[in-house]
């Protein structure tokens, strides 16, 4: 099989509490689909989309990480290698806004020290239940001095934009990715082409 071409390399993960939305903001942005029947994701799964910007072509690979403790030991070992992090909550869910600063505090324990992070309140769709007002997603956001957006994986707001901005930040926070000298170095970590093993664990899906 032809090796596929590509100049760069960006790997992004979605990370938050477990049935926040993650799956489905991952699949809404790749295939502009809705399952309303997604289950908890087991492991990890990642989805890959190309985009042209500047004349470079760019890979971009979304890893959608498990939310249950169990799998936080699997999870945090994807966070190497990772230029961004979607930071996802629920805002009728007050309980998965208070986690934001466990995942933050992982992200600071096992990604990269300049990883570009946006915090997501996912299920703006759902207004009338509400826990998290949109003031504390913004107060939480400059705390940590993030991006902040809220979303909703059901109708498409704002998912397209939040994966804009994270790519943003990437590039304006390492400019030097477009040269093309860079292109080893981006690919070095986890071997995205090793799917035999702990498929449980690491399934690979939803690719465009």
């Amino acid at each position: 099989m032809e090796k596929e071409s590509y100049d760069l390399l960006f790997k992004l993960i979605l990370i938050g509490d477990s049935c926040v939305g993650k799956s489905n903001i991952l699949l809404k942005y790749l295939k502009n689909e809705f399952d309303p029947n997604s289950r908890a994701t087991v492991g990890v799964e990642f989805g890959t989309k190309n985009i042209i910007i500047n004349n470079k072509k760019i890979k971009i690979q979304i890893w959608d990480t498990a939310g249950q403790e169990r799998y936080r030991s699997i999870t945090s070992a994807y966070y190497k290698g990772a230029k961004g992090a979607l930071i996802v909550y629920d805002i009728t869910r007050k309980c998965t806004f208070d986690n934001i600063d466990k995942w933050i505090s992982d992200l600071k324990l096992n990604g990269d020290k300049n990883i570009c992070i946006v915090i997501l309140g996912n299920k703006s769709d759902l207004d009338d239940k509400r826990e998290v007002s949109k003031g504390e997603g913004i107060k939480k956001s400059e705390m940590y001095k993030t991006a902040f957006l809220e979303t909703s994986a059901l109708n498409g707001d704002n998912i397209g934009k939040a994966f804009d901005e994270i790519i943003d930040q990437i590039i304006q926070n390492n400019k030097s990715f477009f040269e093309d000298n860079n292109k080893k170095e981006m690919d070095k970590g986890v071997n995205l082409n090793d799917s035999s093993k702990d498929n449980d664990k690491k399934k690979c899906c939803l690719a465009s």
